[in-house]
């Protein structure tokens, strides 16, 4: 399959990541369909869509006049087999455990077309770990995207078996949807980036759950010495306290680590009181007006 010859999106995973590549991937021209196992979540997709929308209008990114086209672009469905049918590329964003992972894409190896290459958002896994069972290992490999609001940076990462060619067709993908490409030349945990933001977080995490530092001293650390607009709990709550749980929790237990298992444990006392990040409204912080937004947070005051 030529890049040219793409044309249909198959997002598998309506939460953060995957509505997010939807839309990326429907304001370039492409027609998405969001799968999703969990009806009830379609609601709150639609309106985070329009709210992206919306921010990328704001940053001059996207017409006003196309926001409506591009949001009709997308459709929404629980029916794997509809879902599949005519999908050139397959985009994976479902919680991180492997078994998981292969367990859904076999089914939608058996349910899409010979031609589709299939990929994966993982934030901390790599293909290999599931590749054989996506009954398609030579178009399978890790297409990881960050926040659309806030970066254009995307992995690319190939596991030993993918072809040259499916690397190719996804790095093209990529750069249709203008994005900045970072091809990986061997499998890593964590791509680039995500490796380096990991053992932040774990620092982070570990130095609030032994009780060294208070979550906004921490993040006031960060923030004051290397003048950034956020620190690592900050940043948790972008990403999500369910998914910064969820991959400390799968670690702690292949690794049979304590200090990750009292890092997860730590999460989930947020997790439990419905606190899950900025998509909730309150993770560490309160939003959309976050204690670290405050012109005094700095000097302890915010």
């Amino acid at each position: 399959m030529k890049i040219d010859e793409v044309r249909r999106i198959l997002t598998i995973g309506a939460g953060t990541m995957g509505h997010q590549i939807g839309f990326l991937c429907a304001m370039n021209g492409y027609d998405v369909v969001v799968y999703d196992v969990a009806p009830d979540i379609f609601e709150t997709t639609r309106k985070r869509l329009a709210q992206i929308a919306d921010r990328f209008v704001k940053k001059g990114r996207l017409p006003a006049g196309e926001k409506a086209a591009v949001l009709s672009r997308i459709t929404f469905t629980t029916d794997a087999e509809a879902a599949a049918a005519d999908v050139d590329i397959v985009t994976e964003s479902v919680p991180e455990d492997p078994q998981l992972k292969g367990k859904v894409f076999a089914e939608f190896n058996r349910l899409c077309p010979s031609r589709t290459v299939f990929t994966t958002n993982t934030s901390t896994l790599v293909p290999s770990m599931f590749a054989e069972a996506t009954g398609r290992p030579d178009r399978f490999l890790a297409f990881h995207f960050h926040d659309i609001l806030l970066t254009d940076v995307v992995d690319v990462m190939p596991h030993p078996g993918t072809s040259v060619e499916s690397v190719a067709l996804i790095r093209a993908f990529a750069e249709r949807l203008n994005q900045t490409v970072i091809v990986l030349e061997r499998e890593s945990f964590g791509y680039v980036f995500n490796a380096m933001l990991s053992d932040l977080f774990k620092s982070a995490l570990t130095l609030a759950s032994n009780g060294v530092a208070a979550v906004e001293d921490i993040d006031r650390a960060w923030m004051g010495v290397l003048q950034a607009p956020m620190g690592p709990f900050g940043m948790m709550d972008s990403v999500g306290l369910d998914t910064v749980w969820k991959i400390s929790d799968y670690w702690a237990k292949v690794t049979n680590d304590a200090q990750l298992a009292a890092n997860a444990a730590f999460l989930k006392t947020r997790i439990d009181g419905g606190r899950l990040g900025i998509k909730s409204g309150a993770g560490f912080y309160t939003y959309p007006s976050p204690h670290f937004h405050q012109p005094d947070f700095l000097k302890g005051r915010g």
